[in-house]
């Protein structure tokens, strides 16, 4: 058998492994391109193979990072109740190109996320509505900040559900 042969017989070989374990870490949930890459790349498969398979996914719609950004924006809001912030830096994480994830949170409107953070707020001041004002400040403002909500929008909130004006 020639070199040349057994080359290509290992690198079909290690194709075929590569995008079994593509296809594994897909079943899941959706990924992007870049958590594919870094996840092939840890299971010891090189550049070429690994852009090999990933470049098949994609021909194949089975990798597409603005559908993935879009069903991980829309998860996180409905599930996690996340502000477009947070969901960005997320994406980010995930390696999503910036362009995409702008034209993602470009969706999230801000009278929805407001909705949602109201929402949040609400379920929040029922259960403390009974405590001194700066506590209630106080916890409302800590649920909004850690779902990433900014300041401002916070103090709105807070001001409409205690009917306080500052």
């Amino acid at each position: 058998m020639s070199t040349s042969k057994v080359n290509q017989e290992v690198n079909a070989d290690s194709y075929s492994d590569a995008m079994n374990v593509a296809l594994y870490a897909l079943a899941p949930r959706a990924r992007s391109r870049a958590e594919l890459h870094a996840h092939l790349i840890k299971r010891n498969f090189d550049d070429v193979t690994s852009e090999a398979v990933l470049d098949q996914l994609e021909l194949e719609g089975l990798v597409n990072d603005l559908e993935f950004a879009q069903l991980w924006s829309e998860s996180r809001q409905r599930q996690k109740k996340l502000s477009k912030r947070i969901i960005s830096q997320e994406l980010r994480v995930k390696g999503v190109a910036q362009d995409i994830i702008e034209e993602v949170i470009a969706e999230i409107d801000d009278e929805s996320e407001y909705k949602l953070a109201y929402a949040l707020a609400e379920r929040k001041y029922r259960s403390c509505a009974h405590l001194d004002p700066e506590k209630i400040y106080s916890r409302i403002s800590g649920v909004l900040s850690r779902k990433g909500f900014s300041g401002g929008l916070t103090s709105r909130i807070i001001r409409e559900l205690t009917g306080t004006e500052s």
